[in-house]
């Protein structure tokens, strides 16, 4: 195994980056080994070796306003509703550092700032993946954060995403039960395999089949990181263009598949929406409810795909129900 790989395996929220940068700075040291081997990231290690590492604490990070654009679908005193594309980090961490979503939402409301007690998460109460598009609603203030949080924790909300993902699902309906953790060796990744962790929960149903994909609804019961991702993964059908967790394979060409490889040739990221969001309001108590159809780039890839099968259950419900408060009012379908 590499050093820097070994490094991460072996020390708890340590990164490849991170590792990187400890070695630069001498605080790995060689204490039995080879005499001549040079303390680098692509260094092999054995059983034999010995290490002493000085573990530095994580840089702090900040979170300054940016001026970016924010597609917002809803808005009042309480929160607001966007749509976060596909490729937008939604906080600042160790590599984005800025031009993240929260960035953006700190200029467009700074009142933000510090909410919740967290410099580089204000407001959010649940996150989705960088590649992965869609509804999220963040809070903009503290009672708010306090209601939405608790909503989310007691999995009293909707939230479903549609993907495709490789392989033939069989089952017209599938619940996934499973442990959420770390995987063994790769850091980057998250597991259902493992001897403990957090349990995490996902209902699939499948709307429509092509030769080499399955288009799936997937409801969320829990919201661990990558759970989706993960549970179909190590249920053998990886997201159609998840390099992370296998969906980015190549495929065998033959004549019945052919079609489906030029389509997917065209997904460009892990081909996850979340399309479906509803929750109570966490003042007036009412319930809202917001559906996106699907996103630019993903949207020509159902249809060459699926066809009609393709269109997404539920657009057809109210975006917004209840009735338009003084606090704010909806901003329409387009």
């Amino acid at each position: 195994m590499r050093l820097d790989a070994w490094l991460v395996a072996r020390i708890e929220g340590m990164s490849r980056a991170r590792a990187t940068d400890h070695l630069a700075h001498g605080q790995v040291t060689l204490l039995q080994g080879p005499p001549n081997a040079k303390l680098k990231p692509s260094l092999l290690v054995n059983k034999t070796m010995i290490m002493q590492v000085i573990v530095q604490p994580r840089p702090e990070l900040s979170a300054e306003p940016e001026a970016m654009p924010l597609a917002i679908l809803y808005e009042d005193d309480d929160l607001l509703v966007l749509d976060k594309p596909a490729g937008l980090v939604v906080h600042p961490a160790a590599g984005h550092e800025t031009g993240t979503l929260v960035n953006a939402l700190l200029h467009h409301a700074p009142q933000m700032q510090g909410l919740g007690g967290v410099e580089v998460r204000p407001g959010l109460v649940h996150r989705i993946d960088k590649d992965t598009s869609g509804l999220l609603v963040v809070s903009k203030n503290e009672r708010s954060m306090q209601k939405l949080a608790a909503d989310f924790a007691a999995h009293r909300l909707e939230r479903r995403y549609v993907a495709i993902a490789l392989g033939t699902i069989p089952e017209p309906h599938l619940s996934v039960s499973t442990l959420h953790g770390r995987h063994p060796t790769d850091r980057k990744r998250f597991s259902g395999r493992v001897s403990e962790g957090k349990t995490a929960v996902s209902h699939f149903t499948v709307l429509a089949r092509s030769p080499l994909t399955t288009l799936v609804v997937c409801t969320l019961e829990t919201g661990r990181t990558h759970q989706i991702r993960m549970h179909l993964a190590e249920m053998g059908h990886p997201i159609a263009g998840d390099a992370l967790y296998g969906g980015a394979r190549s495929l065998q060409r033959t004549e019945r598949t052919q079609r489906d490889i030029a389509w997917l040739a065209q997904v460009k990221r892990q081909a996850l929406h979340a399309y479906a969001l509803g929750f109570r309001h966490p003042r007036t108590g009412e319930q809202l409810r917001f559906v996106l159809d699907w996103p630019a780039d993903l949207a020509p890839v159902a249809q060459g795909l699926y066809g009609e099968a393709a269109k997404l259950p539920g657009l057809d419900e109210r975006v917004w129900q209840g009735q338009d408060s003084a606090q704010g009012k909806p901003i329409p379908k387009k």
